[in-house]
């Protein structure tokens, strides 16, 4: 993409911003999850274009020992928004016990599928104590957009959702999209057009749940991903089955819900 048309994509989502904020929500603040990572900081750095920096809060949300989060610092401090962090560890700590001290007393036999241990006693699944911390930071981030006249940012990127790789109602939920159509390697060159450091935006993509990077969980690299999104190319053919197959899977996740239409006609 040629640097013309970065920069007018720039200012159409800037402008896309502004009027969402001018139809819901004239005044609110844009509350971001800041990571320190490329999405977060994009996201940022777009509203702070569109609504100005006293608009902007950015929350940091580390799980107990965060060992990147000076780069989130560095972000909140790059731009100059407000911030605050809130740990949410002890309250992930609180919840696993608690889901796991009621799978131990209530009787989850004959549940099909359920994860189970040696002695066939129902547990957490490892899966769901991993969306846990996205589930629980986008609840912390809308205590603090509701607590502080505002409006929450969804900082997903096209090549996430489209093999669904976040967590529904976690980092996936939000009150706006403003990078839901821009692959990783797009919002790459917005965070280099829009002057954010180089630190966060070449940072290696890490999920900050498992402790391994976005590549490694997907089994193959983003710059794949995106040219297959843009051209419809891929060198590996076992590669676009798995693309594919992550697509079609994860699909719903794109979806509000799917709702039973009862056919009874609405009048008002």
């Amino acid at each position: 993409m040629d640097d013309k048309r970065l920069d007018e994509l720039i200012e159409e989502c800037v402008a896309w911003i502004r009027g969402f904020f001018e139809h819901n929500g004239p005044g609110c603040n844009a509350v971001v999850g800041i990571s320190g990572g490329k999405d977060s900081s994009v996201a940022a750095a777009l509203c702070v274009k569109a609504l100005g920096r006293d608009r902007v809060i950015g929350v940091l949300m580390p799980k107990g020992v965060q060992p990147d989060i000076d780069a989130a610092y560095m972000l909140v401090n790059h731009l100059g928004i407000k911030h605050m962090e809130v740990n949410i560890g002890e309250t992930a700590d609180a919840i696993k016990k608690a889901v796991s001290g009621a799978f131990s007393k209530a009787d989850m036999s004959g549940c099909a599928g359920a994860n189970t241990d040696k002695d066939g006693s129902v547990t957490l699944s490892e899966q769901s104590q991993v969306n846990m911390s996205p589930r629980l930071r986008m609840t912390t981030l809308y205590a603090v957009s509701q607590s502080l006249n505002g409006r929450v940012v969804n900082t997903c990127n096209l090549s996430e959702d489209w093999v669904g790789y976040s967590t529904r109602y976690g980092d996936a939920a939000g009150d706006f999209a403003p990078l839901c159509s821009f692959t990783v390697q797009e919002i790459k060159a917005i965070g280099r057009k829009l002057g954010l450091p180089t630190e966060l935006t070449e940072k290696v993509p890490i999920d900050g749940l498992c402790g391994k990077t976005d590549e490694d969980n997907l089994g193959f690299t983003y710059a794949v991903l995106d040219r297959y999104i843009r051209t419809g190319e891929i060198d590996d053919e076992e590669t676009k089955k798995i693309i594919d197959k992550k697509h079609a899977a994860n699909l719903f996740k794109l979806r509000y819900m799917d709702c039973f239409e009862s056919g009874i006609p609405v009048k008002a």
